[in-house]
């Protein structure tokens, strides 16, 4: 017995172990990287002839990026696996002016498209034109929208839940409370959500080009902080080829990382009960149930090594105390007094386990409590990338998170200790 339980608790210390830390290694590389974007377009003479061989530089400052590659026979060129940003696209070819397209927008999944029209050249300047950004992506059949990361980091968003923003995508509703695997998590929100009338089920998250989806019953294993985030797209239909595993709708997450300075933040958002009202079951003269909810956290990122190496660490807590008010009917104190006098031992030993009124709404004794639902969640993500040369980028990306919960009952029969509401408190670095 004692060895069946010496190997059960091994077992357990080591899943523990193993699948608290869950590491994710991507390398990007031009054949990968379900979560990045390219930048592709067509370079073109005055007459509307194709010019083959113009030399194409993309950059990206703040992420130390600089890519380059040439226009084919057909004058097209693409530049694969480049993570969400903001990019420079200058071309330059032998005879033709050179041309620079800046502040083009580059989207989680996404293809962006720049194409050129190139004069002869006059002078050694260089032309600035305005980057185009089509309102329809035609360089693929997939149905999506991205949440960008203005919404995703300033958006008002009650309990800071990730998957609640995917209700902003049209065709997306939130699943019902009785379905299978939708009930929301005290304190944690709703872990799925139906799009295109798909099963909740049947989306297929992704985080960085990794599957984020548990293996058994098919959910979000955990959600990322709204701080690491840094935008995701929806694909409800017509999925590029590279998708499968699921029927369902496609999101995929990029996270944030570092640049080429040191920024961070601070905060923590507060709910009290203080600032709420009743329960309708929670009536005067009883006490307020309780609920005191701080979550708070931080992150910072920079570079490790300019140009080449960055970072982003952030961390997030959650402290939820829940009061959950309870109604039961109970017996009189006419019929505590028979039990105690009767013969009957079963009930008598049963009786000190029924609460005592404390209400007789309607003439009927009732006992009006408060159980206590705890909740603690502490989390944190850091992300380390490094660019060993103009294809490749490595990425490795850590996320561990600790969950506890508890209830516990008590009888509201006296005044709960006294509340106050602190300020949100939110600076930056």
């Amino acid at each position: 017995m004692e060895v069946a339980q010496f190997r059960a608790r091994t077992r357990k210390l080591l899943f523990s172990f193993f699948a608290i830390p869950a590491l994710i290694v991507s390398v990007v590389s031009p054949a990968s990287a379900q979560t990045t974007a390219s930048i592709k377009g067509t370079v073109t003479d005055a007459s509307g002839a194709v010019v083959a061989g113009a030399k194409i530089t993309v950059k990206n400052p703040s992420l130390g990026i600089a890519r380059t590659t040439e226009t084919n026979e057909s004058g097209d060129y693409e530049v694969p696996a480049l993570p969400p940003g903001t990019y420079s696209v200058e071309v330059s070819k032998d005879g033709f002016q050179k041309q620079q397209a800046n502040s083009l927008i580059v989207a989680v999944s996404q293809n962006s498209v720049q194409s050129f029209s190139l004069s002869v050249a006059s002078t050694s300047d260089v032309l600035v034109v305005e980057s185009t950004q089509p309102v329809i992506d035609s360089t693929s059949i997939t149905v999506g929208q991205v949440i960008d990361k203005a919404v995703v980091q300033e958006i008002p968003l009650n309990g800071r839940h990730f998957v609640d923003l995917a209700l902003l995508v049209p065709g997306t509703v939130t699943p019902p409370q009785n379905g299978f695997l939708t009930a929301p998590l005290r304190g944690q929100g709703s872990f799925a959500f139906n799009s295109a009338g798909g099963r909740e089920d049947a989306t297929n998250f992704m985080i960085n080009g990794i599957n984020l989806n548990d293996m058994v019953q098919n959910q979000i294993t955990f959600q990322p902080t709204i701080n690491t985030v840094s935008e995701f797209k929806i694909d409800n239909s017509t999925y590029s080829a590279e998708y499968g595993r699921n029927s369902g709708s496609i999101v995929n997450i990029a996270t944030r990382s570092g640049s080429e300075q040191f920024h961070g933040e601070a905060y923590d958002y507060v709910r009290n009960n203080a600032m709420d009202a009743r329960n309708f079951f929670n009536a005067s003269p009883l006490p307020q149930s309780t609920l005191k909810r701080n979550q708070f956290g931080g992150d910072v990122g920079g570079p490790i090594r300019h140009g080449h190496t960055y970072f982003f660490a952030s961390y997030e807590g959650l402290r939820h105390r829940q009061g959950l008010n309870t109604a039961s009917n109970v017996l009189s104190d006419a019929q505590r007094t028979a039990i105690q006098a009767g013969t009957n031992t079963v009930a008598q030993a049963i009786l000190p386990l029924i609460p005592v009124a404390n209400s007789a709404p309607g003439a009927t004794p009732a006992f009006f409590g408060s159980a206590s639902a705890n909740v603690n969640i502490d989390q944190g993500t850091i992300d380390i990338s490094h660019n060993f040369s103009e294809r490749i980028v490595s990425t490795v990306t850590t996320s561990t998170r600790k969950t506890f919960a508890r209830n516990r009952r008590k009888a509201q029969t006296s005044p709960d200790s006294a509340t106050h509401a602190r300020a949100i408190v939110k600076s930056s670095l």
